[in-house]
């Protein structure tokens, strides 16, 4: 193509010329809309060149590198074993798996897309006046010419390799995107999925009341906790204290009296005979993005959590008060057993963790 002269003089054409090509649509139309087209260069005027050649193999190999980078993290993402086990194992290459075959995707897409544009795409320099107005039949006829024929630039239907390679790389890409979106859905959060279970259930231990232990597996009695202390507690059951059952650190704390009283008094429905005489115990999991809530204020009965500073209040149902988290922290009912060590008379009556749309 020519190089054009802004401001030139030209005769208006008729659009419905079947002998016009489509370029020449595409310029009459741009120069009604006020658009001069100054400068318009094809990079291989001579199609099927070797230089042309070697430029949609190049591209096609980055858009193919971006599909098995792609498939790669959906073979990852789904059969990995991604629980992560003490010792050396592969669980511990699930994270950084995922991170390299989705970043290696999305350079391919990427480098890809940069020299299509900058070496397969035609060179164009346009200047466009701006106007206001409706658009009528010739209008409406130029833009859909105009919109078919930036798809024929693009070059499918000539360099058919781009095109299938384009759709092998970009599919896997996309599934990547969608997996961890997806991958949320596949356990249903109610109240027989595993969300609802925690360590703390009696199931996890024959059916027998679970024991608070400290995190050597060593069983805890009330004298062990001072008054307006706390201490972080595991369930007493095998890996009870392990990411096994990262969903059950619970902070057993010692009231005062007079703190006690008012925990009681002010204890929701769902909460009634979960506190045993000046003890209570709740989940340590943040109900705000899961941060360990464990800062625990004697003084004003407030406990913290560190990362978004949320603020719970013990003698309110641990109520918060403070900061981004909006559901109360979940109470395990406790009591002592026959020997004088703490038990959970059940497991937690909510789920435990960040809030979700189903969750109380």
């Amino acid at each position: 193509m020519s190089t054009e002269t802004h401001g030139a003089e030209r005769e208006e054409v008729d659009v419905f010329d079947p002998r016009l090509s489509r370029f020449e649509i595409v310029r009459e139309g741009a120069r009604r809309d006020g658009v001069e087209i100054v400068h318009y260069e094809d990079p291989y005027p001579v199609k099927g060149t070797k230089e042309e050649r070697r430029m949609v193999r190049t591209v096609a190999l980055c858009f193919l590198i971006t599909g098995l980078a792609g498939t790669a993290f959906m073979v990852i993402y789904i059969w990995w074993p991604w629980a992560y086990d003490l010792g050396s194992n592969n669980s511990k290459l699930y994270t950084p798996l995922l991170g390299l075959t989705l970043g290696v995707s999305l350079l391919g897409v990427g480098f890809g897309i940069l020299i299509w544009g900058k070496r397969l795409l035609p060179h164009e320099i346009s200047i466009q006046d701006r106007h206001d107005g409706n658009s009528g039949r010739v209008e409406r006829r130029l833009t859909g010419e105009s919109i078919v024929y930036m798809g024929d630039e693009l070059g499918f239907k000539r360099r058919k390799t781009l095109g299938l390679a384009a759709m092998l790389g970009l599919t896997p890409v996309g599934l990547a995107v969608a997996a961890p979106f997806i991958g949320g859905f596949i356990k249903s959060p109610t109240k027989d999925a595993i969300l609802f279970h925690t360590g703390w259930d009696p199931a996890a231990n024959g059916g027998k009341p679970v024991r608070l232990t400290r995190e050597d597996g060593t069983p805890i009695r009330p004298e062990d906790v001072s008054v307006g202390g706390q201490m972080t507690v595991f369930p007493g059951i095998p890996e009870g204290a392990t990411n096994e059952h990262a969903d059950s650190p619970t902070l057993l704390i010692h009231l005062r009296a007079e703190d006690s009283a008012k925990a009681l008094a002010s204890a929701k429905p769902i909460n009634k005979g979960s506190q045993w005489e000046n003890f209570v115990a709740y989940s340590k999991i943040c109900t705000h993005a899961g941060c360990p809530a464990s800062l625990y204020e004697q003084q004003t009965n407030r406990l913290l959590c560190p990362c978004h500073q949320s603020q719970f209040l013990i003698t309110d149902n641990a109520r918060p008060i403070f900061g981004p988290a909006t559901r109360t922290l979940p109470q395990l009912p406790i009591t002592v057993d026959e020997e004088g060590f703490f038990v959970a008379t059940s497991d937690y009556k909510v789920a435990v963790g960040p809030a979700f749309w189903e969750r109380p």
